[in-house]
């Protein structure tokens, strides 16, 4: 499982993600950011197609707020700006898979620590279901926000209500910013409930993972401690802080993915072959555009230690520990981890279900094959090359119909806000 590293008495693996530079991690993070937020768009369509579209808007409500509490308090905890306000819940977002840097691009304002409102000047997920007419966009904007929103606050303030001032369907059909809100705490207001599907994923290993402490002295930003600001600077942060983000990140993907489980097998019911189907294509689906958008961020090379050094840093693979898997040139070995037991994604590869390993091997380079031996918890997959390219899965080109599929960040300056 690799170096292991001590933590309040326990012996805790070393990340993976560690054995990136300070300046590499500053690029990885908001990928993997923007990688969380496609989840939805590789599993949606197949809940369309097994249950209408009505179900799949229950689905994504309860996927979102079955997890979003979870991983919104646990990155508050590793970056030491827990709080009750409104600044904690602005913060909290642009941590969030939920809402990726840019590609959702999320402008604060301030008014005291109970007021403030953001917008959103660009919204990819909005133009991603324009084209499908205004039904769909106001399932997105209306139907799923409104309870999903207040239920991200829950994390910081159960009396913090999040409303709209506009949103879409855009009249007229060019306006900006996209959407504006208000977010408000007061006392007055009635506590937000939490689901019953929280509870469930609350108890998962993926929720109670632990992870090594940022280590203070490190150089750069060891914390959130200071002024929010209007874009995060990942560059900022030290080392250590960024492993321990990384981390972070990959674990609200396994508790996303928990919780679009769980909404798709309560609705599968004894179908359990339909349930494994959906969250196979979702898996297939964002594992290969996560490889391709990975291997391009980082520069690796399209050959076999290329598809090594995507796979270590894939969020199929991380944490290190929740999942355990050695990754060699050529070859990972898998075994029996805290990750089969909550029934998290590895669980879904073996050697009746290559699609998601092959299509991250399609992504790196369409001529890599894999084949897999052993048991179902417990097998080793070995890479090679073919003389003939593979295709694209079905499910890697339904998720790229997203514009993040090919989203590029831009260099931005990080500014302070302050209260108006």
């Amino acid at each position: 499982m690799g170096v292991s590293t001590s933590f309040e008495g326990v012996s805790l693996p070393r990340s993976r993600f560690a054995a990136l530079s300070r300046s590499e991690l500053a690029v990885l993070v908001p990928e993997l950011l923007l990688i969380g937020q496609l989840i939805d768009r590789s599993g949606m369509a197949w809940c369309i197609a097994s249950f209408g579209r009505e179900e799949m808007l229950q689905i994504a409500i309860e996927e979102w707020a079955g997890c979003s509490p979870l991983y919104t308090k646990r990155m508050q905890k590793a970056l030491k700006y827990e709080g009750d306000d409104v600044i904690t819940i602005f913060k909290g977002l642009q941590f969030d898979i939920g809402a990726p840097p840019q590609f959702m691009d999320f402008r604060y304002t301030v008014h005291d620590r109970w007021h403030g409102e953001f917008h959103l000047d660009h919204c990819g997920a909005l133009l991603d279901v324009e084209p499908m007419g205004p039904d769909y966009v106001r399932g997105m904007c209306h139907d799923i926000e409104d309870p999903t929103f207040d239920a991200t606050a829950v994390a910081t303030n159960a009396r913090a209500q999040v409303r709209p001032i506009h949103r879409p369907p855009r009249q007229p059909a060019d306006r900006t910013p996209h959407c504006a809100w208000t977010v408000i705490i007061d006392p007055a207001y009635p506590e937000a409930q939490p689901i019953p599907a929280l509870a469930v994923i609350a108890i998962s290993r993926a929720a109670t993972w632990a992870l090594p402490e940022i280590d203070p002295d490190d150089d750069g930003n060891a914390d959130y401690t200071g002024p929010l600001l209007s874009d995060v600077d990942f560059g900022a942060f030290s080392h250590s802080a960024l492993v321990r983000i990384a981390d972070e990140v990959c674990l609200q993907m396994h508790l996303l993915n928990l919780s679009f489980v769980l909404a798709v097998s309560n609705r599968a019911g004894a179908d359990k072959d339909l349930a494994t189907s959906i969250c196979t294509k979702q898996l297939t689906g964002i594992a290969g555009v996560a490889a391709e958008r990975i291997r391009r961020a980082m520069d690796f090379s399209t050959d076999l230690d290329g598809l090594a050094q995507v796979l270590s840093l894939h969020p199929l693979l991380n944490p290190l520990g929740y999942v355990d898997a050695d990754i060699e040139s050529g070859r990972l070995r898998v075994r029996p981890s805290p990750a089969h037991q909550d029934g998290a994604w590895i669980a879904l590869c073996h050697r009746n279900s290559l699609q998601p390993l092959q299509s991250i091997a399609t992504a790196v380079d369409p001529h890599l094959t894999v084949r897999i031996t052993g048991a179902d918890t417990d097998w080793t997959a070995e890479f090679d090359r073919a003389d003939t390219a593979a295709g694209e899965f079905p499910e890697v080109l339904v998720t790229k119909v997203s514009g993040g599929a090919a989203f590029e960040f831009q260099q931005r300056q990080s500014l302070p806000l302050t209260v108006l």
